[in-house]
């Protein structure tokens, strides 16, 4: 039952995630919410590790568990935030992350010997396609909008390549769960890794001199969801996956994420959602389909 529902709850959170980058903005900078957010998770995980009395991983693994959860969370999502507050348009960096099924395909299949089908080679191409039309209009108003960038942001150049090493970073952070860290208990290593992203968004607040925190119902609820949901629920189902099967498989459900996320922009916020990003939402969910089929 566990694994029939593992997928879909994955995600639905991990859609959510959009959500709730809009939702925070007028009221936390986005590193500072990272930080509270990855500490709350790392203390959740505490207090469930120890209650369960879970074993603990020792010596360099505890150092590769904080590698692991920096790359996975930390820098992914620091780094993506940073760009995108630096004029990259946020569909644009949805698009990059989409490419992330498709490298953890090709990094795994030399790594990890996961010998893909033409027919899953098809659906990972399938799913970045349908990504592509879902984002496509928000693709378009992110030229004009970079096209006004202020002078004061940093050379496109440095915001893309920063953009794409986020997306290496959370497949490196992937991958890396497919190691000797995937034998550890994992309630402790969710400790540890969220606490591993807690020391990066620490990092990048401090160097962005970011402060700004205003408390209000969203910004609580905002940080409840990411603590529980976002690193508690979705990025402890994603380990899950990629420990018990193939990386590439359990990756591809990420070209849902976006569309999902479309959708429920047009419910929360009524952003548009028009027949060419429907007809997308249909493209993704075939590539899933085909890139999970065995």
């Amino acid at each position: 039952m566990v694994s029939i529902l593992a997928a879909p709850l994955f995600v639905f959170l991990w859609s959510t995630g959009f959500i709730v980058a809009r939702a925070i903005t007028p009221y936390v900078d986005p590193n500072l919410y990272l930080l509270a957010r990855f500490a709350g998770t790392t203390l959740l995980f505490l207090a469930i590790a120890a209650i369960a009395r879970a074993p603990w991983p020792k010596g360099r693994d505890i150092g590769r568990h904080l590698l692991a959860g920096a790359l996975l969370q930390g820098v992914y999502l620091g780094a993506g935030y940073w760009a995108v507050a630096q004029g990259l348009g946020a569909g644009i960096m949805a698009l990059l992350g989409a490419l992330q099924p498709l490298l953890t395909a090709a990094v795994a299949a030399r790594l990890f010997g996961e010998r893909l089908s033409p027919r899953a080679w098809s659906g990972l191409a399938l799913g970045l396609a349908g990504v592509a039309l879902v984002l496509a209009p928000k693709i378009a108003a992110s030229g004009a909008h970079v096209a006004q960038a202020s002078s004061g942001h940093a050379p496109q150049w440095v915001v893309v390549t920063i953009a794409v090493l986020a997306v290496v970073a959370i497949t490196a952070g992937t991958l890396y769960q497919k190691t000797s860290l995937a034998s550890a208990d994992i309630r402790s290593a969710s400790a540890l890794q969220n606490a591993g992203a807690t020391i990066v968004a620490l990092a990048l607040a401090l160097a962005l001199g970011e402060h700004r925190f205003i408390a209000s119902g969203t910004t609580w609820l905002s940080l409840a969801w990411g603590i529980a949901m976002l690193s508690g629920v979705a990025t402890t189902l994603l380990v899950w996956m990629v420990r018990r099967g193939d990386a590439s498989r359990a990756t591809a459900l990420l070209f849902l994420a976006p569309p999902l996320a479309a959708l429920e922009s047009y419910l929360a916020f009524g952003e548009t959602l028009d027949a060419l990003q429907l007809a997308g939402f249909g493209v993704a969910l075939a590539g899933v389909l085909l890139a999970r089929s065995k």
